[in-house]
């Protein structure tokens, strides 16, 4: 039995900690905020509750084997999970509206028809089907295996070139286009691609400079389905700190690890706030990797032939701007759980986002706006109102002073606008609202992708220092709760294991 320290209680830290723990390790996590969960944040007051980090989960499957390998419960007898349906509603600058929905080809097919137009649907079908070529080349080694020790491949874009017309027919091998470019090139229709570059969008990636394999994020959305715990998102948070308690995990809250402790060349511990060292055989870091390198004393976690760190918080390409809106009134049955609400200028929107090289960044007028309105009786007082998320993709901080009170107010007021076209007469029932500007320790990376020359890989979990490892959004396999979810799997099978494990079969 060995002691494992782990620093952060994010998901991906606890995922790591709950499987060491059932393998009989003593583990103990340190925590420099007040709770567990990460980026699964939540927003409580005068009985709404909010989600105030991802407000859906894809691949559920990855958190149903963490509960089958860490006990005898399944996830299903700690949360009640259901697939959301329609999966979303989306609103096109032009006025076009089409519910997609969940898990079902023929389903979004016959949808993209009726509202887009004959032949729509196939477009998008036939791009999904280029994607699971990309999703089959990717899955195991960016979601279920360690980072290759030549991850150099990977910067090859699995997409496949797509079939033109003409004597040559098919381009061979994969392709060098952009995210943008695809869309471009194979919908044709411009509400068709910003159906697509919305997907891009939600996880901070800009579609000009995005591989093409990004395809695998609809297709990983549209094939496993869109997830819902009954509470919001912070149901799954609590579910598995539970679970990592009952199986004698210990936390510290409130508790910040100031430094690594390193002995005969690998990590043996870690240093405290208040002076104490934690001996461990092991430490796990769910920090991201600008900041490993601090708690490192400078030192390089990663060699100069590893995979690139991906940038710390004050680089990070784009923030998200939340919108608490407390209503007056019931839900209606028909609403659809989110609606996506299409900018109408999104070459402004992309340069206001991630910039075009002309100057500072200023905010779009008019964003792409994520509506939340789950039928969830957890989220609101009563039947007689409800709770309302909206949530845009935005600059970061110091890109745009998010401090600015007045600016940050003007754009909250924006995403109400907007946020109109899926829940009319919206600004007349709101009772409240609380905005929650980016901050840089609510910043989050999106999934790896392959292609790009590597760019989008994260950081290795296994660092160049013997016992320490990097868990969480910020490393392989990247973030979002499923592949937090999947980091922590890999951490685990790594120090269970040994440093030459390759992954499940």
């Amino acid at each position: 039995m060995a002691r494992i320290a782990v620093i952060g209680a994010g998901m991906g830290a606890m995922a790591a900690a709950a499987r060491l723990a059932v393998a009989g390790h003593r583990v103990a996590v340190f925590e420099r905020g007040a709770t567990h969960g990460g980026a699964l944040r939540q927003l409580a007051r005068d009985g709404f509750a909010f989600d105030t980090g991802p407000g859906l989960l894809h691949l559920p499957a990855v958190y149903r084997d963490l509960f089958l390998k860490t006990g005898r419960e399944p996830l299903e007898s700690r949360i009640e999970l259901s697939q959301v349906d329609p999966a979303a509603r989306h609103v096109f600058a032009d006025g076009t509206a089409v519910s997609l929905p969940n898990a079902s080809r023929a389903g979004v097919l016959a949808a993209l028809d009726e509202a887009l137009g004959a032949g729509s649907g196939e477009r998008w079908s036939e791009l999904l089907v280029r994607a699971r070529e990309a999703w089959d080349a990717t899955r195991r080694p960016l979601l279920e295996e360690p980072l290759w020790p030549d991850w150099q491949v990977l910067g090859r874009d699995p997409y496949p070139a797509v079939r033109r017309r003409g004597l040559f027919g098919r381009g061979k091998g994969p392709t060098t286009a952009t995210f943008a470019e695809v869309a471009r090139r194979e919908l044709a229709d411009p509400r068709l691609i910003a159906l697509l570059e919305s997907h891009a969008l939600a996880y901070g990636f800009d579609p000009r400079s995005a591989p093409a394999s990004a395809v695998v994020l609809p297709y990983m959305e549209q094939t496993f389905g869109s997830w819902y715990p009954r509470g919001g998102m912070r149901a799954l948070a609590d579910a598995l700190y539970e679970r990592c308690v009952a199986r004698k995990v210990e936390f510290g809250f409130g508790t910040a690890v100031t430094g690594i402790v390193e002995k005969d060349g690998r990590a043996a511990g870690v240093e405290l706030a208040d002076g104490r060292v934690s001996e461990a055989e092991f430490v796990v870091a769910g920090v991201d990797p600008m900041r490993l390198v601090e708690l490192c004393r400078g030192r390089e976690p990663w060699g100069a032939d590893d995979v690139r760190p991906a940038p710390g918080p004050g680089d990070r390409a784009t923030g998200r701007l939340t919108v608490c809106l407390a209503l007056r009134g019931p839900r209606p049955g028909d609403a659809a759980h989110r609606t996506v609400v299409h900018a109408p200028d999104r070459t402004a929107e992309l340069a206001g986002v991630f910039g075009d090289g002309s100057g500072p960044r200023t905010p779009c007028d008019r964003p792409t706006v994520t509506v939340l309105r789950p039928d969830d009786p957890a989220t609101r007082p009563d039947d007689a109102h409800e709770a309302v998320t909206l949530t845009a993709t935005v600059a970061p901080p110091g890109a745009v002073d998010w401090q600015d009170g007045e600016a940050v107010a003007a754009a909250a007021e924006r995403m109400t606008e907007m946020a109109e076209a899926a829940v009319p007469g919206l600004r007349e029932r709101v009772l409240w609202r609380e905005v929650l500007p980016p901050a840089d320790d609510a910043l989050v990376p999106g999934p790896a992708l392959a292609g790009q020359e590597g760019r989008f890989l994260r950081p290795a979990n296994r660092t160049r220092i013997p016992g320490l490892y990097a868990v969480g959004g910020w490393s392989h396999p990247g973030g979002g709760p499923a592949h937090a979810g999947m980091s922590g799997a890999i951490v685990a099978g790594l120090i269970v294991n040994g440093d030459d494990w390759q992954g499940s079969t």
